[in-house]
């Protein structure tokens, strides 16, 4: 661009800059029964090499059931003490009444959700799957991923995890190895099974959360190298404010009110107040 100075670019970047510093650190009110985490991976320029360096992003539904990107932090790597960190500044902005987190299986996610949060983890279906058929062979993958899907299709927990059982039991004298898979991970994987059933398909993987992830590569490809850790902030922030003003223009809910307030102890108490009104 022509007839810019610097000093108007230094302007511009100090106000969108304001702004997403204003997003990214503003109080967090109310409950939120769930929570999405996940991470990306972008390059940028440190000491005059070039690095890979960890975005992690938190996306939560609240007790109006409304979605919100609730924050973001650039780390080397996705540590435990990064994750800890991270969680621990989202409680002191007003993070609580969190019940479900769903994430990968990193352990320092799960480390640092049972240190800092009082809520159950659900690990993503999609990747425990992508890891369960990795050792099925090209050959029983589509059966394997079939016996699997039993366990998924069941209405309730107690014949889900029944069902999930039973597989494993079926895979065990063939596939030792994958029924073990199965043994490790039936709590984890079945987690959302416990929760409203208007509510499994939003809870069972980090979907959500991945299709935004997909946006912020799109966007980061076309940089590349970041020149420093003030541009990824400024790029993504300004991507998470925009996805986050267009959930909140949306006329339906991410979930429906009712469904959400089964979620307290006493579902009348539960209501925010817009609702009782």
């Amino acid at each position: 661009m022509s007839g810019i100075s610097k000093s108007q670019v230094s302007r511009l970047c100090a106000e969108i800059d304001g702004k997403i510093a204003t997003f990214l650190e503003r109080p967090i009110e109310g409950d939120w029964p769930y929570l999405w985490l996940d991470a990306t991976y972008v390059k940028v320029r440190q000491d005059g090499r070039i690095v890979s360096v960890a975005v992690i992003i938190a996306v939560g539904a609240n007790a109006a059931g409304r979605r919100e990107v609730l924050g973001m932090a650039i780390g080397p790597s996705e540590a435990e003490t990064f994750w800890t960190d991270f969680l621990r500044k989202l409680a002191r902005r007003g993070l609580r009444g969190v019940k479900l987190v769903v994430s990968d299986a990193h352990e320092g996610i799960k480390a640092a959700v049972s240190k800092v949060l009082c809520a159950t983890w659900q690990r993503c279906r999609v990747h425990f799957m992508r890891n369960v058929l990795a050792h099925a062979g090209k050959q029983g993958r589509r059966v394997v991923s079939a016996f699997i899907g039993t366990a998924f299709a069941q209405d309730t927990a107690t014949a889900a995890h029944a069902q999930w059982r039973q597989v494993a039991d079926q895979l065990r004298p063939r596939a030792h190895k994958l029924a073990e898979l199965l043994d490790d991970a039936e709590m984890d994987v079945l987690a959302y099974m416990d929760f409203p059933p208007a509510h499994r398909t939003k809870l069972h993987s980090t979907n959500p959360i991945e299709r935004l992830n997909g946006e912020i590569k799109r966007r980061t490809e076309v940089v590349g190298i970041f020149p420093n850790e003030n541009a990824i902030t400024r790029l993504i922030g300004a991507i998470l404010l925009e996805q986050n003003d267009e959930w909140a223009v949306q006329r339906a809910r991410y979930m429906t009110l009712e469904s959400v307030a089964t979620l307290g102890d006493d579902p009348l108490v539960s209501l925010p107040p817009v609702a009782a009104a």
